[in-house]
């Protein structure tokens, strides 16, 4: 089911790599044309704008988006105890990971009475769009909310599609999940009308424009983010889910593809990635691949996703070349699952998330770990991070120097502002300087 891309005859650049490895297609620029007018028509005419693109894409009229109160706490009293058990997990875990990020105040002494103070401030709104078309995520709720209240934003606000069979409602899990973290403003709207509407926000209905948006959504959603940076921070432009694996012949075949597999089971664009120097672990993994795919429920969305393009077998003569395959891939979630798997892991210089271990799958990670699973996809591990408390953070530079300070370095800033041709600058400093 898997093709196979055969790398063990020469060893290749990081640049030639990136344009032979697989990689799901992504392109938001075609998507731009279909979202600017509905971004432009929210900016407008704020909600009125974005309800009928909801009634046009989803199929529902919702006349006011605020989901009440009373539809939160009903959501949460009629949650799955199971389920609810299991977020309640998931938020404990990920709340003790998140709050070991927090940035301390740094004051550095430069020279005697003269000092750089760099403090950490929350941004004061946040919009986090949670995602729902195929599947159902509460986890995403989970991994935006957790860090933003980490970093101690003081105003929070969800947006998630209105689904019709639920009466125009969020789906009822995403709104249990908000309930048991507190999150008390959701509103019932998706794609890219939901991101214009957190960056413009609607007067009309007292919605506040947002500071920064988060959360993984479709190439619409990606879309209208890459035509707001700028006008509201952003956090990533989200493409389909990836996951890579590194592995040796120590693996376990049944492990690796049902690790491949729990990927493709996301979106028929996901991309499942092994690297191996064991040709013995492909031919076995293929097989195990093939035979768990029958006996998974997405039979036809994870087929696609596994016989497309964007999926692969990578054979490597060794695991030193398997190590630069995987940095030029930068994957949005690495396993690496080989006799020395730590020693490799720390190896590894570009992917959202890495997995060590045989036990360490990325479910795990999607779910119960502690770690986020909000992570850059598309080779943008490369220079970007997941989402963490630093998303929230803004960091601010307080300078104060006394006057003897200010005078003992007076005559170099006027030197560089000369040499820059910008004497008023010097001049500034020159004012303050005895006569």
């Amino acid at each position: 089911m898997l093709r196979r891309v055969d790398l063990t005859a020469e060893r290749t650049s990081a640049r030639t790599l990136r344009r032979v490895l697989p990689r799901a297609a992504m392109d938001v620029d075609a998507a731009l044309a279909a979202v600017s007018p509905i971004v432009e028509a929210v900016r407008e005419r704020g909600y009125a704008a974005a309800r009928a693109a909801t009634l046009r894409f989803d199929g529902v009229d919702v006349a006011d988006p605020r989901v009440p109160r009373a539809a939160l706490a009903q959501a949460l009293a009629d949650l799955d105890p199971a389920i609810r058990t299991a977020l309640e997990e998931s938020i404990r875990r990920t709340q003790i990971v998140h709050e070991h990020q927090r940035r301390e105040t740094v004051a550095v002494e430069v020279v005697p009475g003269g000092t750089v103070t760099e403090k950490w401030i929350p941004v004061d709104r946040v919009g986090l769009y949670v995602p729902g078309g195929i599947a159902v995520y509460p986890s995403s709720v989970v991994m935006n909310v957790v860090p933003a209240q980490a970093a101690g934003v003081p105003s929070l606000v969800v947006v998630s599609p209105a689904q019709k069979e639920f009466g125009g409602l969020p789906h009822p899990t995403i709104l249990a999940a908000c309930e048991l973290l507190g999150v008390d403003e959701v509103y019932a709207v998706g794609g890219a009308q939901a991101v214009a509407l957190l960056a413009y926000g609607d007067d009309e209905l007292d919605i506040e424009a947002v500071d920064v948006i988060t959360g993984p959504g479709n190439i619409y959603v990606a879309a209208a983010k890459r035509l707001l940076r700028g006008v509201v921070g952003i956090d990533a432009e989200a493409g389909p889910t990836e996951i890579a694996i590194l592995a040796d012949e120590t693996a376990d075949p049944v492990h690796v593809a049902a690790d491949l597999i729990s990927q493709a089971e996301h979106d028929p664009a996901a991309a499942s990635v092994l690297v191996t120097d064991s040709a013995a672990l492909a031919d076995a993994v293929n097989d195990e691949v093939t035979r768990l795919v029958a006996e998974t429920k997405h039979v036809q969305r994870v087929q696609t996703a596994l016989s497309g393009p964007q999926s692969a077998v990578v054979l490597v003569a060794d695991l030193e070349q398997g190590l630069d395959v995987v940095n030029a891939y930068a994957a949005e979630h690495l396993e690496v699952i080989t006799a020395d798997a730590r020693e490799r892991a720390e190896r590894v210089r570009s992917a959202g998330c890495v997995f060590v271990g045989a036990h360490s799958p990325v479910s795990l990670g999607d779910y119960c770990a502690g770690s986020n699973h909000v992570l850059p996809t598309g080779c943008t591990a490369r220079h970007a991070s997941g989402l963490s408390v630093q998303s929230f953070l803004k960091g601010v530079h307080l300078v104060e120097y006394s006057r003897d300070a200010l005078l003992d370095v007076a005559p170099l800033v006027i030197a560089l502002a000369e040499a820059e041709d910008l004497p008023a600058h010097g001049a500034a400093v020159a004012a303050r300087m005895p006569g």
